[in-house]
């Protein structure tokens, strides 16, 4: 929705690889190397805004923006992963993870340096469209330089590589902001990004480009997708009973068209395979993440509990993500996608619903430790048999494409999920809503449409098939 126990993990699962198939294969190793450091870099900087968002908002003072912060980021990626998957199917997967790294990096120059609120949206803007181009060049390369039966596997070392971020990074980022200014969680990571550059990019120079027919130029339709969806979340967040409507419906007639020129015929009716997959993703990361931008946030702004155990509710979710990855590893070509989705989806929904309890006064704080890890689960069976559906059916050589539009449903929901949910807490001063109402109401919503994402799963298929 990013080494001590990671490297543990990671050494096991190369001792047992016995195969010139394997993910630690001499001729694979720098690249899968270089893809977990570099996810396990992004990782840690989305858990650490998620941990510090409370410090921001008391110095920069402005609520209203609080859902920007991450709905910019998503906004942005929006256009990264289109841009980055045409780029990847045209000349290759190593020159839009460079240029993604350089915004990336620039992006978080410009937060770390930000004096406002609307200055850091900026900010995140610009680092969301270099953060795009990380999944989708991971994605693509997957797709190239690994079998398919190994492809299950890469993708629970790609989950692996949170590992570290969840186990350490939320008190990393809460003591860093603590001692030294939450600007430092920012500009702290910036030597790292280009040791992501140096170690990445030859094993991504190799892979070269897939050939076949030229790519379609999708970017203007990604840029328009991003302002459509920009002007439903201003339109969300606007107290204004008349700029509200006026606004969302000029999102939709904006966005609309270019949503679906970026993806395959039929994804908004979960026509089976492709089409639902991409959906799917979609609903399954506004559901998850429309929750987890605001998990520390109600353990520590609601229940006025620690930082640290706002934290711990996101490390545990890191760790059952992961684990939930590794069983459907391996199981899913045994089970098959549709199975894992659904159950995955419905566990999602479980998690949401003790966070709804959470954000009453009658349990305990660290009951969201145990919701958000089970919701975490949720996402570990999930997630991942949704991308091996769409490197199964996805056209020969237009793997990037296709990822791409994965990615981009994958974006577009985490940025109306958490945007959303901020509307909603907005929403809910003007409301004279207490907090704990704002964030029930929120949670609900996030909730619904995981219960019927599972039911939609439906529509996948049973088994996956290798080419």
């Amino acid at each position: 929705m990013q080494i001590g126990d990671a490297c543990a993990t990671m050494g096991a699962v190369r001792a047992r690889a016995t195969t010139s198939d394997g993910v630690w294969a001499p001729a694979r190793r720098g690249l899968t190397v270089g893809l977990v450091f570099t996810i396990t870099l992004v990782g840690f900087e989305g858990l650490a805004i998620a941990t510090i968002l409370k410090i921001i908002e008391d110095d920069l003072h402005d609520i209203r923006l609080l859902g920007w912060v991450f709905s910019a980021f998503f906004l942005g990626s929006l256009f990264g992963v289109v841009a980055a998957g045409r780029d990847a199917d045209r000349h290759g997967p190593a020159r839009p993870f460079v240029m993604g790294l350089a915004l990336f990096a620039l992006g978080l120059l410009a937060g770390g340096l930000a004096p406002s609120m609307i200055v850091l949206v900026a900010a995140r803007a610009i680092q969301g469209i270099g953060a795009g181009a990380i999944p989708a060049v991971a994605y693509v390369a997957v797709g190239r330089a690994y079998p398919a039966a190994s492809q299950p596997r890469m993708f629970a070392v790609m989950s692996t590589a949170w590992v570290l971020p969840g186990l350490i990074g939320p008190a990393i980022s809460g003591v860093v902001a603590e001692t030294f200014g939450w600007r430092w969680v920012f500009l702290g990571l910036l030597p790292l990004v280009a040791l992501a550059a140096v170690m990445t990019t030859r094993a991504l120079l190799a892979l070269g480009a897939a050939g076949g027919e030229e790519p379609v130029d999708s970017r203007l339709d990604a840029l328009t997708l991003a302002v459509g969806a920009g002007l439903v979340l201003a339109g969300a967040s606007s107290h204004s009973l008349v700029a509200t409507p006026l606004l969302v419906v000029a999102g939709i007639v904006v966005g609309a068209r270019a949503f679906l020129r970026l993806v395959p015929s039929g994804t908004l009716r979960f026509a089976h395979g492709l089409p639902a997959a991409v959906a799917l993703r979609g609903l399954a990361t506004f559901a998850f993440f429309g929750t987890d931008t605001y998990v520390a946030y109600t353990v520590t702004q609601w229940r006025h509990a620690s930082i640290a155990l706002g934290g711990a509710a996101l490390t545990v979710a890191t760790l059952t993500w992961t684990a939930g990855s590794w069983i459907q590893a391996h199981r899913v070509r045994r089970i098959g996608p549709r199975t894992f989705v659904r159950v995955g989806l419905f566990v999602i929904a479980c998690g949401i619903g003790l966070m709804i309890v959470v954000a009453h006064d009658n349990v305990p704080t660290a009951t969201a430790v145990l919701a958000w890890g089970v919701a975490g689960l949720g996402m570990g069976l999930s997630y991942a048999p949704l991308s091996l559906v769409v490197l199964a059916e996805a056209p020969e050589g237009a793997e990037g494409t296709a990822i791409a539009a994965l990615q981009l449903c994958d974006t577009l929901g985490v940025a109306l999920g958490a945007g959303v949910a901020g509307a909603i807490l907005a929403a809910g001063v003007p409301l004279e809503w207490t907090l704990g109402t704002a964030l029930t109401v929120a949670f609900s919503l996030c909730g619904a449409v995981a219960v019927f994402a599972a039911v939609a799963a439906r529509q996948l298929p049973a088994t996956i098939e290798d080419r």
